[in-house]
C-alpha cells in the first residue's frame, strides 16, 4: 500500500535535503546527534539519584541507599556522556579546530561535582513551593506532582551543562520539561534559590534573565527580550543582556510580560497582565488600572460602540 507514493516522497525528500546541505555549505559526516529520548532516560536516572525514594522508587534499607544512588548515577552519567559526545561530534564536523577526545568526559566530571549543589537548590525550591501554596499538603507533593517543580528540576540539571558548553544537550533537557509542563526556561537563565512557579503553564524565561532568591512567578509570566536578534540594530548590551533582572523576594502575578534588560527591584510585586518595559524600584507595587463598573445605560452605549467596531 502507498508504494508508489512512498517512492516518490523518498526521492523528493532526498532532493530537498541535498539542496539544503549544499546551500548551507555544511559537512555532514556525523552519524549521531543528541537524542531527546536518551536524555530523558538520563534525567530519569539523575532524578532518581538526587531523590532516591521520591523520584527513584527506592524502598530498601537506608544502608543500601548509597548503592542505589551509585547505580543510578553510573547509568545516567554514561548516557549523558554519550549524548554530549554526540553534540561535540556535531560541532567538530562544523570546524577544523583541534579536538580533545576526552572533552565529553571532562564535562561530565565537572557536572557530577555540582550535583550536591543542585540537590540543595531543588530542596530550597520545593520548600518555597510548600510555603507559597496553601493548597499543598506536603513537600513531597510539590516534588512529585507540581509542574513548576518538574520544570525547575530540569533547569537545575540543564543550567550547569549549558555553562560547561553542552548547549544542545542542555537545551533538549529544557525542552523535555517544556513538553511536559508548558513551562519554557532557557538553560542559560540564572536562577537563585527558593524559586517557585505556581501553576506554571505558559511561563517563559529567556536566556540572559537573572532571577534572585525567593522569587515567585504565576502562570503565563514572560521574562523576554524586546526584539528578536537580527531584527533592526542590536547593541552589544542588547545581545548579551537582553532579558530582565528580577531581584530577591519579588512576586510576579499571572500574565505579566516584562521585556528587555529592566530590573525589578527587591521586594516588588508585579500585578497580573502588566506590560512592563522599564525598571521598577525596590518595594514597588505595579498594577493595571482597576476595572470600572459602569451604569447600565453607559454599559449599553459601550456595547453598542464595540458592536459597531466589530461590524
Amino acid at each position: 500500500m502507498f508504494a508508489e507514493e512512498i517512492t516518490s516522497a523518498v526521492a523528493s525528500l532526498r532532493t530537498v535535503r541535498i539542496a539544503w546541505r549544499e546551500g548551507q555549505a555544511r559537512r555532514f559526516g556525523v552519524s549521531r546527534f543528541p537524542e531527546p529520548a536518551e536524555l530523558a532516560r538520563a534525567v530519569g536516572h539523575m532524578s532518581a539519584a538526587l531523590f532516591p525514594a521520591r523520584l527513584g522508587g527506592f524502598r530498601g534499607p537506608l544502608d543500601a541507599e548509597d548503592g542505589f544512588v551509585a547505580q543510578q548515577l553510573a547509568a545516567g552519567l554514561e548516557i549523558l556522556r554519550a549524548q554530549i559526545q554526540a553534540e561535540l561530534d556535531y560541532w567538530q564536523s562544523e570546524c577544523k579546530a583541534p579536538f580533545d577526545p576526552d572533552h565529553a568526559e571532562t564535562i561530565v566530571r565537572h557536572f557530577v561535582a555540582e550535583l550536591h549543589e543542585i540537590r540543595a537548590l531543588v530542596d530550597s525550591d520545593i520548600e518555597a513551593g510548600f510555603l507559597g501554596d496553601p493548597a499543598a499538603r506536603s513537600v513531597d507533593e510539590i516534588l512529585v506532582a507540581y509542574p513548576g517543580a518538574v520544570a525547575v528540576l530540569h533547569h537545575r540539571l540543564a543550567h550547569p551543562l549549558f555553562a560547561l558548553g553542552a548547549v544542545i544537550v542542555a537545551r533538549i533537557i529544557s525542552e523535555l520539561a517544556n513538553a511536559r509542563t508548558g513551562i519554557d526556561i532557557h538553560p542559560g537563565a540564572t536562577i537563585g534559590p527558593s524559586f517557585f512557579i505556581d501553576h506554571g503553564t505558559g511561563v517563559v524565561i529567556g536566556e540572559t534573565a537573572i532571577i534572585g532568591s525567593r522569587v515567585k512567578l504565576y502562570q503565563h509570566v514572560t521574562l523576554g527580550a524586546r526584539s528578536a536578534l537580527g531584527v533592526g540594530r542590536v547593541s552589544v548590551r542588547e545581545r548579551f543582556a537582553r532579558h530582565p533582572i528580577v531581584e530577591d523576594d519579588v512576586v510576579i502575578y499571572a500574565g505579566a510580560t516584562i521585556l528587555g534588560r529592566v530590573t525589578i527591584g527587591r521586594g516588588s510585586t508585579i500585578g497580573g497582565n502588566v506590560w512592563l518595559l522599564d525598571d521598577v524600584p525596590a518595594e514597588s507595587v505595579v498594577t493595571q488600572p482597576e476595572a470600572v463598573r459602569l451604569p447600565k445605560a453607559a454599559a449599553r452605549e459601550v456595547a453598542a460602540v464595540l458592536a459597531g467596531e466589530e461590524a
